[in-house]
């Protein structure tokens, strides 16, 4: 009895310093915002990869171009022209997760297909991955799947010296259209070249106002350094930082969904890039920024619901949730009068707009 009532005391403490720090818990976040504002009729437009990209080319965002689609057996034993003429690009399952199931080919040479990991395959490789995505070998719950190919993203060599052979991306969590809190994720030897958190990738917070690095954090704790390029990850600066949140802001007119998590990368030649969509992105971005989603999110639920252009929205938060200048209205947000915040916001956003 002794133990249990010192669990429930050590359970109510922890409940009690998230709250007063302003961390979002899973359940809270499921309860209060993914079950709330993500109405589940919309979600496979962001689980379904294929649809994610059908629906955000429809709505001329920018995201890796497709190339083709395998949707049953007998197409595959028709591949071989249609990849012929191409030394790279990537196979995505469409209801993958995790990174499971994609392969990555950077280059080739007469028969042989170089993946990034410098191993070399050759056609029936391809096709028998093909054959295990349709399958559902990498899919959610083991549901027959459909296999598509897109273009190779080319990482810019400004993030190339961060992040060890993988690509890194930029997840951005957007609330009811507005940019809310936002982490580069670079991959490392341990992660296996992947951006995954849980794998061992760095996470690095970023300053919803400018787009520089805050902190950063490997298996939740903090570091200075990335473990295997050694650069220095306090002088990041993500550039077009704007443009990167306009991005990211405009997904929830496409898939309104009011909870969601944006994946951008940042291609050498066409920019920022839409890579995926998530109706129930992670709450590791907190850990990565040092700072709770809670206060944030109460202070846009506490706006008006009237229309609001992406640039406004945009302006709203890089306003109020910047975390490198002292004394932001997003910091207090919580305590402060809702009419003194509503009065704020609107305005100082209309009057950057005249």
């Amino acid at each position: 009895m002794k133990d249990a009532v010192l669990n429930w005391f050590k359970g109510w403490a922890l409940v009690s310093y998230l709250e007063d720090n302003g961390i979002l818990g899973m359940n809270r976040r499921n309860a209060d915002y993914i079950s709330r504002y993500n109405n589940r009729s919309r979600y496979p437009l962001v689980d379904n990869k294929l649809l994610t990209k059908e629906v955000v080319e429809k709505a001329r965002i920018a995201a890796p171009k497709l190339i083709d689609v395998v949707r049953a057996q007998y197409e595959i034993e028709h591949i071989a022209p249609r990849i012929e003429n191409l030394s790279q690009f990537v196979v995505k399952p469409a209801n993958g997760s995790g990174g499971k199931g994609i392969l990555v080919i950077i280059g080739r040479e007469d028969d042989q297909f170089i993946k990034s990991s410098g191993v070399r395959i050759n056609l029936a490789d391809i096709e028998r991955h093909m054959t295990n995505i349709l399958s559902g070998l990498h899919s959610l719950g083991g549901k027959p799947d459909v296999a598509f190919i897109e273009t190779l993203i080319h990482v810019s060599d400004y993030f190339a010296q961060y992040s060890y052979e993988g690509v890194p991306d930029i997840r951005i969590i957007v609330f009811k259209g507005y940019p809310v809190m936002g982490m580069l994720r670079l991959a490392t030897q341990k992660s296996d070249g992947k951006a995954n958190l849980h794998q061992g990738a760095v996470g690095v917070g970023l300053d919803l106002a400018t787009g520089r690095a805050s902190m950063a954090v490997q298996h939740n704790k903090r570091v200075t350094h990335h473990p295997d390029t050694g650069k220095l990850l306090s002088e990041i600066q993500i550039a077009n930082w704007k443009e990167l949140l306009r991005l990211a802001a405009r997904c929830y007119e496409v898939t309104r969904l009011g909870y969601l998590g944006c994946d951008i990368v940042i291609d050498e030649a066409r920019g920022p890039l839409i890579l995926e969509l998530n109706a129930r992105p992670g709450l590791a971005v907190q850990i990565a920024n040092g700072v709770g989603l809670l206060p944030r999110l109460r202070l846009i639920e506490s706006l008006d619901d009237f229309p609001v252009s992406v640039d406004e929205r945009v302006e709203f938060s890089m306003h109020h949730f910047a975390t490198l200048r002292a004394h932001r209205h997003a910091v207090h947000a919580a305590t402060m009068d809702h009419t003194s915040i509503q009065h704020t916001s609107v305005e100082s956003t209309s009057e950057e707009h005249r």
